[in-house]
């Protein structure tokens, strides 16, 4: 669709995550196995029909980057598609981005370059599946100036996410930023309206509030605190794009915490998952390196290991050992009697015989000692690894757990 050029911001710091962030940009960080953050949103790209994309990075960019030229060469410059990538180049002034608004007011060039009707923005760091098409429609076909992605949330959730103020039109007059006590919908006392941090402009109406906004001291350059309001009061034609309303699979998952992280690759397993990764209708791509089959072995006395509601990828090795609601990437090897439990462990790492993992995240290249207990004691894992706010044990990358 060639009247729509799309921005994805992919370079922010990810502090939340961390260690999980601390070599890589959070939409580089593995996720589900097989894939990358940034993977899903590119994909809703592609299976939507929105071919011409430039990726903004910043921080620890190498692995994004990576990664994107090694799987994501699937459009045809010859038609005029691309999926580019765009570093922080300080190009207005010695600045890198201020903020949301400022990374695309940076690259107004681009804007220019390709001259499009609309402009669709997006965060690189979200899990969901969305046909944006729907949501252009529903743009066009209201005369929107702009219109914001929103899905409605529990009330109590607030605190977590920039919250959208609507009339009974669904106009927005409002945004607050995780708000202790916010704005509901309309009729609904007990939702609030989350923005999913996708952002759909006229081109000129976004040209034309990028330049107010730069010119504005006191911004924090970001379109929820600032720009939106900035337009409401200039009374722009701002309206909410309910996802619920539309999609037949609502889910949506900003996975900024460490928490959220974890949950989000736990509503992948069991046999009704929250999430569906087998939707052949809405595939979700990535790059794959060659990997052997999935081999499963019994210890040297005979006895049988067991996989329940668990994600397996290529090239691991399971001898004789448990791996129950877990999700395992490429090449991991869990050794005789060890179990493996609600955990998530990335590329190449190692458990020992006999030890036990529960209730963690180990980065790459982790090796767990045979005999050896993570998740077990709280107090002895707190003094040793990093803890989530729900008691998550995270093990950093190449560390070896005795």
């Amino acid at each position: 669709m060639r009247e729509v050029l799309t921005f994805i911001l992919a370079g922010g710091k990810g502090e939340r995550l961390n260690p999980l962030t601390r070599d890589r940009a959070k939409p580089a960080v593995p996720f589900g196995g097989v894939y990358r953050i940034v993977d899903f949103t590119l994909s809703n790209c592609i299976n939507s029909g929105l071919r011409r994309v430039y990726l903004l990075i910043q921080y620890k960019s190498f692995s994004l980057q990576k990664h994107l030229l090694s799987g994501w060469d699937v459009v045809s410059n010859q038609l005029g598609e691309f999926i580019d990538v765009i570093p922080a180049q300080q190009r207005i002034n010695s600045d890198w981005y201020k903020g949301t608004a400022d990374a695309i007011y940076q690259n107004i060039y681009a804007i220019q370059d390709q001259n499009p009707a609309m402009i669709l923005i997006l965060a690189g760091d979200h899990i969901y599946k969305m046909n944006y098409q729907q949501m252009i429609k529903s743009h066009q076909e209201q005369k929107a100036d702009m219109t914001v992605a929103c899905i409605p949330m529990p009330v109590e959730t607030s605190l977590n996410f920039g919250v959208v103020e609507v009339d009974d039109q669904n106009r927005i007059c409002g945004f607050q930023e995780k708000p202790k006590k916010p704005r509901t919908i309309p009729g609904q006392p007990d939702k609030i309206f989350a923005s999913m941090g996708i952002y759909l402009f006229n081109k000129d109406v976004l040209l034309s509030e990028l330049e107010t906004d730069a010119r504005t001291s006191f911004s924090e350059h970001d379109f929820g605190k600032n720009v939106i309001p900035q337009m409401v009061k200039n009374q722009r034609n701002v309206l909410v794009y309910n996802f619920v309303d539309k999609e037949r699979c609502p889910y949506w998952r900003d996975i900024g915490t460490r928490d959220a992280y974890y949950q989000a690759n736990m509503d992948l397993l069991g046999p009704r998952p929250a999430f569906d990764l087998y939707d052949r209708k809405w595939p979700v791509r990535t790059f794959h390196e060659q990997q052997p089959p999935i081999r499963t072995m019994t210890a040297n006395d005979g006895k049988s290991g067991v996989v329940i509601n668990s994600l397996i990828a290529g090239g691991c090795t399971l001898k004789g050992a448990d791996v129950i609601h877990s999700v395992l990437s490429s090449n991991v090897l869990v050794d005789e009697y060890a179990v493996v439990t609600n955990s998530i462990l990335m590329d190449n790492v190692v458990i020992g015989h006999h030890a036990k993992i529960k209730n963690a995240i180990l980065d790459k290249e982790v090796v767990v000692s045979p005999y050896a207990e993570v998740g077990y004691d709280p107090e002895a894992d707190r003094k040793r690894f990093e803890m989530t706010a729900s008691g998550v044990v995270i093990i950093s990358k190449r560390t070896r757990v005795e």
